[in-house]
């Protein structure tokens, strides 16, 4: 159990009393990989754009944003996930295609796509509702499961608009791997002057692995 002023991974001493946190689905090494070959070709290609790319060793599944966490609550939070997470198997996804949001001719979002059966939609659902018991907003969007590349500054000029929606029509992206989902992580987030780091608080498993 985590107390508030703990230390260790979870902060830097006794004054911090929360976090960023936001709760996702992992990714393997393989699928990172290749969205790291796919975010260099779109670097190269974007250069003079204003795009901040992602990390692909940053990239995950998102299902919730939580913003600021408690060190006093996670305990409660994992025993909610947990419970939360058990009632659903394993199942897979797989990883393709490439698209922007909200639209392609004014990106603010560039996203590798994500198919997923209905479970995944169903853990996400269950998670936002876990989420509102303990008090965070609900998302206003609906869920739509995707892996963030890149974020498009809100200067970008019409030109700049072009060039990406012409490099995201022209560089198709296809097939970059499945992989089965196991486990759904808590994910503490740290903003440092040299990015985004973040940490795995815990794992919650799905029902159907005994591992």
């Amino acid at each position: 159990m985590i107390q508030a002023g703990s230390t260790g991974d979870l902060g830097q001493g006794t004054k911090m009393s929360v976090i960023r946190a936001f709760i996702a689905v992992n990714l393997t090494p393989e699928i990172q990989r290749r969205l790291d070959e796919i975010t260099a070709v779109f670097k190269q290609k974007l250069e003079k754009s204003p795009v901040r790319w992602v990390p692909a060793n940053n990239i995950h599944l998102t299902l919730k944003f939580l913003g600021d966490v408690s060190l006093a609550n996670l305990e409660l939070l994992r025993k909610m996930m947990k419970a939360e997470i058990a009632n659903y198997r394993p199942f897979e996804i797989s990883v393709g295609g490439a698209g922007a949001f909200p639209t392609l001719h004014r990106p603010r979002v560039i996203w590798v796509g994500v198919e997923a059966p209905a479970e995944l939609s169903q853990v996400q659902a269950s998670v936002e509702g876990m989420a509102a018991r303990l008090g965070y907003a609900p998302e206003d969007r609906p869920f739509s499961p995707h892996l963030t590349l890149g974020r498009v500054s809100r200067n970008t000029t019409p030109q700049d608009y072009r060039s990406i929606a012409a490099v995201l029509e022209k560089e198709k992206v296809g097939f970059l791997g499945a992989l089965c989902v196991r486990s759904v992580e808590l994910y503490k987030s740290d903003l440092l002057p040299s990015g985004a780091v973040y940490t795995d608080i815990f794992t919650a498993l799905l029902g159907g692995d005994h591992r």
